[in-house]
């Protein structure tokens, strides 16, 4: 009986959490797997045992009060607490299973994360991955919140408790519409679209950030013709015609003829990002993570060391 209520606390944590974030108490009981009244009455006898409302009625919606807020804090780091004991547990037991939580860039996601994931599931098949994408400021924020163990980054964070290293440098290229004046060229000077529209990411995202570092060392301030959250948005405008860009280049990257976008390698400056993983230096890494963590330090590099060797 006491582990049964100690299951059923816990259940009722998870839900005021849900319903916090602004799941419906419909669908929470339903995650749940109790009637929705069942759990309306369970957040009621959360409200009783806690000493205060925490929640109010807002039309149809349920918002948290100010206690509620302060509340929900605690709940968080109680259920983190114990969702990160249970994962310890169970990589005592099997040391090579467990879950590594790892949040990376979009643009990491079409190559570098599949291959370094496969590669590692080869030697660890039981292992299990929770993936997060974000961008930069968000990628920092998983680690500082504890919903991931590492990321993949474009740029070393500027946090005394987060440890760096990079894995590689990432090629930028020049990408213009296929009836561009530069199209037919394989290289180009940044200078010689000064004149022209950048697509560009967002402030605060770390693409848009070395994009105009790189415009400044070619001489000039780029023209904003739009500011997107996705790089595959600036790859689709720049395919339309709408301006010129700085974009990701995987080392395996080809782009086929019929393609409406042409990708230049830049020659008056260093057009490349460096490509790093980060965890938080305080935090014990799991015995899977840690693996994985080795796997990537010693494996990231390989692709682009073969790339540039076939290239010679």
């Amino acid at each position: 009986m006491r582990r049964k209520n100690a299951r059923m606390d816990l259940q009722v944590l998870r839900s005021f959490q849900a319903v916090a974030e602004g799941t419906t108490v419909t669908d929470a009981a339903a995650d749940a797997r109790i009637t929705q009244p069942a759990l309306s009455r369970a957040l009621n006898r959360l409200e009783d045992e806690v000493g205060a409302e925490l929640f109010q009625r807002v039309g149809r919606v349920l918002r948290l009060t100010p206690a509620g807020r302060v509340f929900k804090e605690y709940v968080d780091a109680v259920l983190d607490s114990y969702d990160r004991g249970r994962r310890a547990v169970a990589e005592i037991v099997d040391p090579d299973a467990g879950a590594v939580s790892l949040a990376f860039l979009h643009t990491l996601g079409t190559w570098l994360v599949p291959r370094l994931v496969t590669d590692f599931r080869q030697a660890f098949p039981q292992a299990r991955f929770e993936l997060h994408q974000d961008g930069e400021i968000g990628l920092t924020r998983h680690l500082l919140d504890a919903t991931a163990d590492l990321i993949i980054t474009s740029s070393e964070p500027a946090h005394p408790l987060i440890t760096w290293r990079r894995l590689l440098v990432e090629p930028l290229r020049l990408a213009v519409p296929a009836r561009h004046r530069l199209a037919r060229r394989r290289r180009a000077r940044l200078a010689e679209v000064a004149e022209e529209p950048f697509i560009l990411l967002k402030p605060g995202y770390g693409l848009r950030g070395i994009s105009e570092t790189l415009c400044l060392e070619a001489g000039f301030t780029p023209l904003v013709g739009f500011e997107g959250e996705e790089v595959e948005t600036l790859r689709g405008l720049v395919a339309a015609g709408l301006g010129v860009s700085l974009i990701p280049s995987s080392p395996d990257s080809t782009t086929p003829p019929d393609s409406p976008i042409r990708y230049l390698e830049i020659t008056d400056v260093h057009g490349a990002r460096d490509i790093g993983i980060a965890w938080l230096s305080s935090r014990a890494l799991p015995p899977i993570t840690r693996r994985f963590l080795d796997h990537a330090l010693k494996s990231a590099a390989a692709p682009a060391a073969s790339q540039a060797t076939s290239r010679a």
